[in-house]
C-alpha cells in the first residue's frame, strides 16, 4: 500500500521512538486508521525493507492491471456458497437490539436475520460505520472517534427500550495472536460493555470474543470484570462455538457470554446445536459444510478443506492485504492451491494479478464469503480496511444461530 503522512490514531497510538539493537526505533509513516492497529517497533533500515517490498508489490499489481503481466490462469469464480441460505429471516415479534463495537456488521446482520429490529450501532472506525450505513440506510449508526466511541455514550437513554444488547469488544487484549495484556491493554472495552448492560438493562445480552478469553490465563479477568459486575442482575452462561458447525467454510472458534435478566429465561435457554459437519463420515445428522474450494466455486482438484481462520489486516504490526495468521495456515492454503497474500479488491483484479506460484488469488468478495457475509454486503474503504472489517467480524451465520437461541426465549 502507498506510504502516507504520519497520523497515528489518537486513541490507541503505540508508536514511540526508542533505541533498538540495530539503531533507533522510528515510528511508521503509514497512517493508522484502526484503533486495533499496534505498529511494530522497527529501525529505519527494517522499515525500508518493508517499503521496498511494498513498492515491488504495487508495481507488479500495476503492471498486471495494465495488461502487462503474465496471462491470467484462472477464470473468474462463481461461488456455490450462499450465506443467506443459512439465515432464513425470522419473525422477531417486535423485539429490538442495540449493537456495540459493530465493526463491519457480522453480529448486526446475524441478529437482524434472527428477527430483532435495529435500534442503534456504535463503531469507532468511520469506514466501518460507512459500511453499516451503506448496507442499511435506515439504521441509526454512531461512528467515528466522537460519536462512535462507547466511552462517551450515555446508554441510559435506551433503558427499557432494548430487548437485546450485543457486541464483541476488541479481542486484541486477549488473542493468542496479540500480546495478551488483558486489562492492561488500553483497548480492553469489556468494562464499557458491562456499563452499557447496567445502564440499558436489556432482557438479554450477547458478548462475543476470541476463545482465548475463556482460557485459564484470563479466568480471573472473566470472573472479576465480566461475571462479578453482572451476576447480581443477570444469569450468565458461556459457550464456545465453531463456525463450520453452522455452515461457514472456515475454522473459526468464538466464545459467547449470554446473559438473561431472569432465572426463568436462563433456564429456558438452549445453546445452539450444530447444523453442519465437516470431515466426519460417521455423522448422519445435519448438512455437510462446504470446503473452501467448493464454496468459492473453484474446480475440483481432488483436495478440499475448511479455510484457516481469516486474519484481520487491522490487528497486526502493519497494515497488509494478507489474511495469513500462521505458518500452518500458509501450508493449508498451499495444499488448496489458493494464494492468500495480496488479496485483490475484486474478482476481475484478482484474475488479472497472477500469483507467483500460479495459485488462485483471493479477492475481497471471496474473503467476505468465507466469513459468511452475503455477496451484496458493501464493505467501505481501501482493500486492507475492508479485509480488516471482515477479519474482525463474527461470521453472520454464527451470530444468527446465537441470536435465534435468545429469540426463542424472549419471544415466549
Amino acid at each position: 500500500m502507498p506510504e502516507r503522512p504520519i497520523q497515528q490514531h489518537s486513541l490507541f497510538d503505540t508508536s514511540i521512538e526508542s533505541e533498538g539493537a540495530d539503531g533507533p526505533i522510528v515510528p511508521s509513516r503509514i497512517r493508522s486508521t484502526s484503533p486495533f492497529h499496534q505498529p511494530r517497533d522497527l529501525t529505519e533500515a527494517q522499515r525500508e525493507k518493508f517499503r521496498r517490498m511494498s513498492r515491488e508489490s504495487r508495481e507488479a499489481r500495476r503492471s498486471a492491471l495494465a495488461g502487462e503481466g503474465p496471462a491470467p490462469l484462472h477464470e473468474i469464480n462463481v461461488p456455490k456458497f450462499h450465506p443467506l441460505d443459512l439465515m432464513p429471516k425470522r419473525d422477531g415479534k417486535g423485539l429490538s437490539a442495540l449493537s456495540l463495537f459493530s465493526g463491519g456488521g457480522g453480529l448486526d446482520l446475524g441478529v437482524e436475520r434472527a428477527g430483532f429490529s435495529h435500534t442503534a450501532s456504535f463503531e469507532i472506525m468511520s469506514e466501518a460505520g460507512d459500511t453499516l450505513r451503506k448496507a442499511r440506510s435506515d439504521w441509526a449508526v454512531f461512528s467515528g472517534e466522537t460519536d462512535g466511541d462507547v466511552r462517551r455514550a450515555n446508554f441510559k437513554q435506551w433503558r427499557g427500550e432494548v430487548d437485546l444488547l450485543h457486541g464483541g469488544p476488541p479481542c486484541q487484549p486477549f488473542s493468542n495472536a496479540g500480546r495478551q495484556k488483558g486489562h492492561l491493554d488500553e483497548r480492553d472495552m469489556w468494562p464499557q460493555f458491562v456499563r452499557a448492560v447496567k445502564e440499558i438493562r436489556p432482557a438479554a445480552f450477547i458478548g462475543e470474543n476470541v476463545p482465548a478469553l475463556a482460557s485459564p490465563k484470563f479466568s480471573e479477568y472473566v470472573s472479576t470484570s465480566i461475571m462479578a459486575p453482572l451476576s447480581g442482575s443477570y444469569h450468565i452462561q458461556k459457550i464456545i462455538l465453531q463456525a463450520s458447525d453452522f455452515g461457514v467454510p472456515q475454522v473459526r472458534r468464538r466464545v459467547f457470554f449470554i446473559g438473561f435478566r431472569t432465572k426463568k429465561m436462563a433456564n429456558g435457554w438452549k445453546a445452539p446445536q450444530s447444523t453442519h459437519y465437516w470431515g466426519d463420515a460417521s455423522i448422519t445428522e445435519g448438512e455437510r459444510c462446504m470446503g473452501l474450494r467448493e464454496a468459492l466455486g473453484l474446480p475440483d482438484i481432488g483436495v478440499d478443506d475448511l479455510s484457516p481462520t481469516i486474519r484481520s489486516s487491522l490487528t497486526g504490526p502493519r497494515h497488509t492485504t494478507s489474511i495469513l495468521n500462521s505458518v500452518a495456515a500458509q501450508r493449508k492454503f498451499e495444499s488448496l492451491q489458493i494464494w492468500p497474500n495480496g488479496v485483490a479488491a475484486d474478482r476481475a483484479s484478482a484474475r488479472a494479478f497472477v500469483a507467483k506460484n500460479g495459485h488462485f488469488r483471493l479477492s475481497v468478495p471471496d474473503i467476505a464469503l468465507i466469513q459468511g457475509f452475503p455477496e451484496d454486503w458493501p464493505f467501505v474503504g481501501a482493500t486492507y480496511m475492508a479485509l480488516g472489517q471482515i477479519g474482525n467480524a463474527v461470521p453472520p451465520p454464527l451470530a444468527y444461530a446465537v441470536a435465534s437461541s435468545v429469540l426463542e426465549v424472549l419471544s415466549k
